[in-house]
């Protein structure tokens, strides 16, 4: 089979796998980048969990869909960049499509909370974002792990994180970590712990007494924004 006859082939696989309706309407809840449950996607799409489960199968088989193990729970998320490229535009052929994520997470326990020992919550999220945009982390492709750049390093070890102590730890210095209820990565690992202990040391956040919530400090709101561009 020549180069053109395999691409073809290869094309109309792909083609075969997104034009299921049940699966169609699974990929296009996932365009919002935000993961969700086999179930979530069961009720998106309409079918059984176990009809869903099978859709899902070929959509990972296709590799449109990838699995993320988050503890006990089983997160869908679409294979990556050029996967949601391909699948925005087709919805732009198709006249467009309004997509949105409501958690349902009390809104306490949405802006910021402990994760283990690393901070979690739409401020997390926005900061995750932000390092990689600055380009203070690199890497993360494929489930590995970040990298911290040379200005990174500067400009976190300026703000008082001692990096080198994050990374001779026994344990993976900084990966990705799905928010629950963002559904989409905050940073953990060492590095993730350190940058908690810094916001605690500096009154940029506050422990809830009584749960897993963190309050963002005015301070806090201050310093996110002028060091790290987060606006809360």
């Amino acid at each position: 089979m020549d180069v053109e006859a395999q691409q073809g082939a290869s094309l109309a696989r792909i083609a075969a796998a997104i034009g299921g309706p049940a699966r169609s309407r699974m990929l296009c809840c996932l365009l919002d980048g935000h993961a969700r449950t086999g179930t979530e996607l069961a009720i998106v799409a309409g079918v059984t969990p176990s009809t869903a489960s099978l859709h899902l199968k070929r959509l990972m088989a296709a590799k449109l869909v990838r699995l993320q193990a988050q503890g006990r729970h089983r997160y869908y998320c679409l294979g990556g960049p050029d996967v949601a490229r391909a699948l925005e535009g087709l919805v732009v052929v198709t006249g467009g499509l309004e997509l949105n994520y409501e958690p349902r997470t009390p809104e306490r326990l949405r802006l910021a909370r402990s994760c283990y020992d690393h901070m979690a919550g739409s401020v997390a999220v926005r900061l995750h974002d932000r390092l990689r945009a600055l380009r203070w982390l690199r890497g993360g492709e494929g489930g590995k792990g970040y990298e911290i750049t040379p200005e990174g390093k500067k400009q976190l070890s300026h703000l008082g994180v001692d990096v080198d102590a994050a990374q001779a730890e026994r344990r993976q210095f900084a990966y990705a970590c799905l928010d629950w209820s963002e559904r989409r990565p905050h940073l953990a690992g060492a590095l993730g712990a350190a940058l908690l202990m810094l916001a605690l040391k500096r009154r940029w956040v506050d422990r809830d007494m009584d749960s897993r919530a963190l309050s963002v400090t005015r301070l806090g709101t201050r310093e996110l924004r002028s060091r790290f561009g987060v606006e809360i």
